[in-house]
Formats: structure tokens, C-alpha cells, sequence
């Protein structure tokens, strides 16, 4: 699986190739971007064709080795949260694969990110402090709601789960 980062996020990973990476994922490949909210450096994932998106907050420097390990459990739980069975969410699992990263960003899907950033911040003020936050909610939220991309109406949940059906 790739992760196209922003320059922000790849500043933080290590290895990550200054030339694009070629897909070979059944599931396609994501991008990520670094925020900061209220001094907390989070991030959001979203993936390339169905606009799925997941949010992880409040993440210090240890947890950015391990970024591709947190995005693979949080997609996991995010299905699960979904109410996909759990032999789909075994088999997603096992064709995720290793993570590498690139800094190769699509100007589509980072609009698509700002967007749900938007959204996302709306969401935060009716929690009182970003660490309380339950990433399955927001990847919930964040999943259940319409979407444009490239002239086309999606809802993010009802496209992911249409390609975990199909693996």
C-alpha cells in the first residue's frame, strides 16, 4: 500500500521516495497530510478513488515510525465500526500489505481533504479537548456524508465497503 504524504507529513517519516511509486494494492493507495489543531499535530487519511477518510489526533514523534501500523489498525476499526463481518475485515487486512510512502500528491484528493478538514473542525467543537476524541466516531463521520470528486457525487463508506466486498 502507498501513502502519498505532503511534504509536512514526509518531513517526519523516514524513507520516504522523492519518485512516485506504482500501485499494485488491490484496494489503491492513500494520501496523508499533517495538521496541527490546538498545538496537536494530527492526521488525516484519505484514500485516492472512494474519498474514505480517517483521522488520527494528537500524535507525538514516536507514533510516526509506526504511521503505517496506526493507519492499517484505524482502517480496520473504522470497517468494523461500518459493520463489516469480520472474515472481510481478516482478508482487508491481509491485502493491505506493508506501507511505503511518497511525496507524489494528487491536488484532487488533497481539495477533498481541505474539505473534510472543514467539516472535521465543526465536528471538534462539541468536544472539549482533541485527545478525547474516538478516531472510529470520526472516521464515521467523516465517512458518512456526501461527497465531489473529479464531477462525481460519492458517499465514502458505501464506495470502500463496495471494494472490500469485491476482494
Amino acid at each position: 500500500m502507498i501513502l502519498h504524504c505532503t511534504q509536512k507529513l514526509a518531513a517526519k517519516l523516514p524513507e520516504v521516495s522523492a519518485d512516485p511509486l506504482a500501485e499494485t494494492n488491490p484496494l489503491g493507495d492513500w494520501h496523508a497530510n499533517l495538521y496541527r489543531i490546538d498545538r496537536r499535530q494530527c492526521v488525516l487519511f484519505c484514500h485516492d478513488e472512494t474519498r474514505y477518510m480517517l483521522f488520527l489526533p494528537g500524535l507525538k514523534k514516536a507514533h510516526f515510525e509506526n504511521i503505517g501500523k496506526l493507519h492499517r489498525d484505524l482502517f480496520l476499526i473504522s470497517l468494523a465500526a461500518h459493520g463489516v463481518p469480520d472474515a472481510k475485515i481478516l482478508r482487508t487486512g491481509l491485502v493491505l500489505g506493508p506501507v511505503v510512502f511518497d511525496r507524489a500528491t494528487d491536488r484532487s484528493v488533497l481539495s477533498s481533504m481541505n474539505v473534510a478538514m472543514g467539516d472535521l473542525d465543526a465536528y471538534l467543537h462539541r468536544i472539549p479537548n482533541l485527545l478525547e476524541l474516538d478516531p472510529a466516531q470520526a472516521a464515521l463521520f467523516l465517512n458518512k456524508r456526501p461527497v465531489t470528486a473529479r464531477g462525481s457525487d460519492l458517499w465514502p463508506n458505501r464506495e470502500m465497503i463496495a471494494r472490500i466486498e469485491a476482494l
